[in-house]
């Protein structure tokens, strides 16, 4: 049962010790981590403080993820666990936010009664005022979307960092069978290019050298008459960013005018995530992907002819309502043809309020599933050990992103092509910092090597 907005009172967000502190754990995707700056960013201008773990916040929030299996239970987990601080702070106030949020709106009082606030992602903006709604009783739920909401104007609180997120999109048109984000997040509508560049030239003045820009179909972008071709040129015009990114582009929007800009765009990166998954046209058409194996192939052809050593990587669904044996060889046949350099890989499964939870029974059964994945993770494998290991000998340029996890001894960064590097660090080494790496030895999802040149980081800020 929801409640209705009250006016904001910003003396509220004070505790009995000061500011009122909060603490939110992310899920799911870049989009999510995106979100949770960009809440920090309302609460800070509220009044909130960021808390550095749980037990020290008087607001607990769970930016959540509907798209990955078994994500309704984990977070309803997470959230019980978050009990044990709600005996020690009675005042603590939890709320889930996200994609999850409508998902959880008929069944928050009865399974959780003890969160307090459920948000949509269309809902950041009206944060403090549930905030200080919550905890009189039922809880406070907003999961209302809106076709205009980018959150133009609002600050995300970033901290230092390497690599930064831009949003420049938010919801899909794209309603394939399988995928609940249309539903939880609303139709496509893009950042103004003037946002866009607020927030790229924000980053670089914190001394930001890479810029990821995010869309559930991030090539489907467009303001006005400005189309992702354009977005892209802009943004590499912002001095000290020397790396620009983007996730996800969908295939039927790959045009000849953006295949030719990557060309041409020295920092946007050759590197690229394509999802495909199927090699089957007629899943695809179950799916409702909107394009053909052939349309795939011409793409990746396309893209290749343009930029030779660009890196592919790709999402692919094995298992997918009434897949026969050789539409499964299928997709195997397609992935051996296109070579990607590393896929994400899963065996289906139902999405409650999607079109196939609904319309497409679920053919296979589970350790099916499971043994076609695993056919397809081996053969994946393989090629990316082999696109790993064509990398000896080369030397790459790395951004570095800090000591690796397993010690001082080697530290961390991306390859253009968004390989994971470990390497041998020069001395004053910091992350920020560009490296040239000789490669030595190769896994199927690392290179290891040393560094042989090293050029510092200058934070624009202070140049």
């Amino acid at each position: 049962m929801s409640a209705e907005l009250k006016t904001s009172d910003s003396s509220k967000s004070e505790g009995s010790d000061g500011p009122r502190k909060v603490y939110i754990e992310t899920f799911g995707c870049q989009m999510n981590i995106a979100d949770t700056e960009l809440m920090h960013g309302v609460l800070h201008d509220a009044g909130y403080t960021q808390a550095d773990h749980a037990d020290k916040a008087d607001v607990v929030l769970l930016n959540t993820c509907a798209i990955r299996e078994k994500a309704e239970e984990r977070i309803y987990g997470r959230a019980s666990q978050l009990l044990r601080y709600k005996y020690e702070n009675p005042n603590l106030v939890i709320g889930i936010t996200g994609c999850m949020a409508e998902h959880l709106k008929g069944s928050i009082g009865e399974r959780a009664p003890y969160v307090d606030v459920v948000a949509g992602p269309d809902a950041y903006r009206r944060l403090p005022s549930l905030l200080e709604q919550a905890g009189d009783g039922d809880p406070i739920i907003d999961v209302r979307l809106d076709k205009r909401e980018t959150y133009e104007g609002l600050p995300p609180s970033r901290r230092e960092g390497v690599s930064g997120w831009v949003t420049i999109q938010r919801g899909c048109d794209k309603f394939c069978t399988f995928c609940i984000v249309p539903f939880v997040r609303g139709r496509e509508r893009g950042a103004s290019p003037r946002e866009v560049l607020r927030q790229v030239r924000d980053l670089a003045a914190m001394g930001y050298r890479e810029v990821n820009l995010l869309g559930q179909t991030v090539n489907s972008y467009r303001y006005e008459d400005v189309d992702f071709a354009d977005l892209l040129r802009l943004v590499t015009t912002v001095e000290g960013i020397d790396r620009v990114r983007y996730t996800s582009p969908y295939p039927v929007d790959f045009t000849p005018k953006l295949i030719q800009t990557l060309a041409e765009q020295d920092k946007v990166c050759n590197s690229l995530h394509l999802p495909l998954q199927s090699g089957s046209n007629r899943v695809l058409s179950a799916m409702k992907r909107g394009y053909t194996v052939e349309d795939f192939l011409r793409i990746t052809d396309d893209l290749r002819a343009a930029i030779p050593d660009i890196a592919i990587s790709t999402d692919i669904i094995v298992g997918f309502p009434g897949e026969t044996e050789e539409e499964m060889q299928a997709t195997l046949d397609v992935v051996e043809r296109v070579g990607f350099d590393y896929a994400y890989m899963f065996a289906y499964s139902e999405r409650e309020g999607t079109f196939a939870s609904k319309r497409m029974p679920d053919t296979l059964s589970e350790p099916e599933k499971k043994a076609r994945l695993q056919r397809l993770i081996t053969l994946q494998k393989s090629i990316s050990k082999a696109k790993y290991a064509a990398h000896v000998g080369e030397t790459h340029t790395v951004l570095v992103e800090g000591p690796g996890r397993r010690g001082p001894e080697r530290w961390m960064g991306r390859t253009e092509g968004y390989k994971l590097a470990l390497f041998e660090p020069p001395d004053q080494v910091a992350p920020g910092d560009f490296v040239d790496v000789v490669i030595e030895t190769a896994t199927d999802h690392t290179l290891y090597g040393r560094a042989v040149a090293h050029r510092p980081r200058v934070n624009a800020a202070k140049a």
